[in-house]
């Protein structure tokens, strides 16, 4: 009997500045925290955020001799000559979640990615610089005119999953926080968001905060999960801790075992 494929879990967004990569590998080390079985992957070959912080990452391991959960990983390099497909199904063999990471652009290995996942997760910031990735609003009123072209590529993508697989595509928009946004603009996006919502088919879950935090844990490719090895730890550790957690919970991942059950198509 053939295992079964894993959950893909692909976050995308063709605007850089989101904290895409930041969210992609916090969640593969969180769900790795779980015991399941992650693999994660890099399709940023410029950048190779994702796949530079699990290096920094592996190399605090080696130099400490500690344990850290630790997701298997690679960064695609299509000049190697594997097709994305291939680097897929190596990767992904005996896991049960493989999180990818997207380019901050339109890209065709990013949409190939698109058609694979089973969740996927957009990361805006709280404001219509943001917003306007996935529709257009009114200057005046505020109200959303029109689905962006990602918004419709998105949605292709979707259709023509349900359609060759029979399959459903669970799309999160992820809504971080931005600190120097006010109150009124924040409500504002907010409202945007949820008219959208209903006419584009996302839901739509809190993400995390800006903090500085995350810029900090970098060269050592830790997390907000290993507190131990941060060393000083505030109450901004601690509530981003608690933030993290609950935006896992969001994604309403299938239970250990459960990703060989079929998935209902989508209904339009």
């Amino acid at each position: 009997m053939a295992a079964a494929a894993p959950h893909f879990l692909v976050f995308a967004n063709e605007k850089g500045g989101t904290g895409k990569s930041t969210t992609a590998v916090h969640t593969a080390v969180a769900l790795a925290a779980q015991g399941r079985r992650v693999a994660a992957l890099d399709l940023d070959t410029r950048q190779r955020t994702l796949g530079r912080y699990l290096d920094n990452r592996k190399g605090t391991i080696d130099r400490l001799g500690v344990e850290l959960p630790m997701p298997d990983y690679a960064t695609f390099d299509p000049s190697a000559g594997d097709s994305l497909e291939t680097a897929i199904e190596r990767l992904g063999e005996g896991a049960e979640i493989m999180v990818i990471d997207t380019p901050g652009r339109d890209d065709p290995h990013a949409r190939t990615a698109l058609t694979r996942a089973d969740t996927l997760v957009t990361p805006i910031n709280d404001s219509f610089v943001d917003l306007d990735l996935i529709g257009e609003v009114d200057p005046e009123s505020y109200r959303v005119r029109r689905p962006s072209f990602y918004a419709e590529l998105v949605w292709n993508s979707r259709t023509q999953r349900a359609k060759s697989q029979g399959m459903s595509v669970d799309w999160v928009l992820l809504r971080n926080r931005m600190q120097h946004i006010e109150a009124r603009n924040m409500r504002r996006v907010g409202e945007a968001l949820t008219e959208l919502s209903r006419r584009v088919g996302f839901r739509i879950i809190p993400g995390l905060h800006e903090r500085v935090i995350y810029r900090e844990l970098f060269p050592k490719g830790l997390t907000l999960l290993d507190l131990q090895q941060i060393g000083e730890v505030g109450i901004a550790h601690v509530a981003a801790r608690q933030e993290l957690r609950e935006m896992i919970a969001g994604f309403a991942l299938p239970e250990r075992g459960a990703e060989a059950l079929p998935r209902q198509a989508a209904a339009g």
